[in-house]
């Protein structure tokens, strides 16, 4: 009886130092601002469990925030980087996150922090894959509250909230209906496109959608990492 006991209690330490090592890596992310981001995993994937908040490069260069649809529209024909509030106010972005142009969001400089990246489609592919494909993933990925529809669930700690869009325009969108986060990837077309992918939650179904967007536009970023 007594070696059994000891035998217990070695697996016992030994599952706890395996669960300890296993969440070593999922517990935060940091972006330049020092704004401190939960971290969600599935897989061998984790990512960012709320929409990305800063205003600085990964080198330290300052994001220009498009306050006026005049900014906004100048960045987006200029092709530069550029950051805004829904309706340009803060207190949206204390919830929601900031919403991007593309131009930040492949810009060599880095938008995500070290060690994280902007995830490209095939990121997002796995990830909807590993949460039954995109006809039943939306719930999953949705907030338990925020939504008007009520259908969030939640499953992963990714708490998806609907922080609307901004056009090229410099026209504010869909908040509380829409969330809407770049891809780092460019549609493969004959020709130069001004189009990229994006993944897409409707307050009203549990699909998710692939989309391809101007690069004006303004959308919410999500950052990933592979665990393995």
């Amino acid at each position: 009886m007594k070696i059994t006991s000891i035998k217990s209690s070695a697996i016992i330490c030994f599952l706890l130092l395996i669960t300890g090592s296993l969440t070593v890596h999922s517990q935060s992310m940091t972006d330049m601002n020092g704004n401190v981001y939960k971290t969600s995993k599935l897989g061998v994937q984790e990512w960012s469990a709320s929409n990305l908040n800063v205003t600085k490069f990964r080198n330290g260069d300052v994001i220009p925030e498009a306050k006026t649809k005049e900014e906004w529209i100048k960045a987006g024909a200029d092709e530069k980087p550029a950051w805004c509030y829904f309706k340009n106010d803060p207190a949206n972005g204390f919830k929601y996150g900031k919403l991007y142009n593309w131009y930040a969001v492949n810009d060599k400089r880095g938008l995500a922090p070290n060690g994280w990246r902007i995830p490209v489609t095939a990121d997002w592919m796995k990830f909807v894959k590993n949460l039954l494909g995109v006809d039943y993933a939306g719930p999953k990925l949705k907030s338990i509250q925020g939504w008007k529809s009520k259908n969030g669930v939640d499953k992963i700690g990714y708490k998806a909230l609907p922080a609307g869009i901004r056009d090229e325009k410099g026209d504010f969108y869909f908040m509380g209906t829409v969330s809407q986060w770049w891809t780092n990837s460019e549609p493969v077309e004959v020709s130069k496109s001004n189009l990229i992918f994006s993944v897409k939650l409707n307050d009203n179904t549990t699909e998710v959608s692939y989309e391809k967007m101007k690069k004006e536009n303004g959308l919410s970023v999500r950052c990933v990492r592979n665990l393995k």
